[in-house]
């Protein structure tokens, strides 16, 4: 039987503007609130990303941020008190789930929509010219407070009052835990062995953690965290 996660969403969000921010393109500020999601296995009709190799994919059809991180970020002086949803660049807003309450691979049903958890959102220096914050990809890295992305499963419709439930879990990590197993900086084989073979993680990350054990080493995330000018 399922389980009941949401009784109802916060919001739902798409858009097709995308926008230069510092010579990089974005789509970060190019959400529109919605009523309904009309998603595909490949994408959401009405949607757009700037950058597929590093947004948007089969892996990341739709992104979910729990809106109460806003007010996380706010306490923490790293955006302003008018900067709420959907300035994440999400497409699904909801108040009581975070990513200590789902894991990698698990099925959700999301009103028509069979969608699964592949991987928390990678950080990057993106968010820093979205909220003028040049440590707000890092924050975001340490903290943990990053949303995840769904594949789907079975495509349809997703209406504003729908509901989120809980079908099947795959594995025992959480979004959470992949996030601190991921990111740590200390290189640790047995950690990326057990996060790599995750059922339903993102090829990407699985390939990441792949040449980290074939290198023995840990990539430098200079570039993805700050940019081309860096620090």
């Amino acid at each position: 039987m399922s389980k009941l996660l949401i009784n109802k969403l916060s919001g739902l969000y798409l858009g097709t503007h995308l926008q230069d921010m510092s010579g990089v393109a974005t789509g970060i500020d190019g959400k529109q609130a919605a009523q309904q999601l009309l998603v595909h296995v490949s994408h959401v009709d009405g949607d757009a990303q700037a950058d597929p190799k590093h947004h948007g994919g089969l892996d990341r059809v739709l992104h979910h941020f729990p809106r109460e991180h806003y007010g996380q970020y706010r306490r923490w002086d790293l955006i302003t008190q008018l900067e709420d949803a959907p300035s994440m660049g999400e497409n699904i807003s909801t108040v009581g789930l975070n990513e200590t309450q789902v894991n990698i691979g698990d099925i959700l049903q999301i009103g028509a929509v069979t969608v699964q958890i592949t991987q928390p959102r990678s950080p990057c220096f993106k968010l820093n010219l979205q909220f003028g914050h040049k440590e707000f990809a890092l924050a975001m890295q340490q903290s943990q407070l990053c949303g995840w992305f769904y594949r789907i499963l079975t495509p349809g419709i997703i209406q504003l009052n729908d509901k989120i439930e809980l079908v099947e879990r795959r594995t025992d990590i959480s979004v959470a835990e992949a996030m601190s197993l991921y990111f740590s900086p200390t290189f640790n084989a047995s950690a990326y062995d057990r996060l790599a073979s995750c059922e339903g993680l993102a090829l990407s990350w699985v390939n990441s953690l792949q040449r980290r054990l074939a290198l023995q080493t840990v990539e430098d995330w200079q570039m993805r965290l700050y940019g081309p000018s860096g620090k």
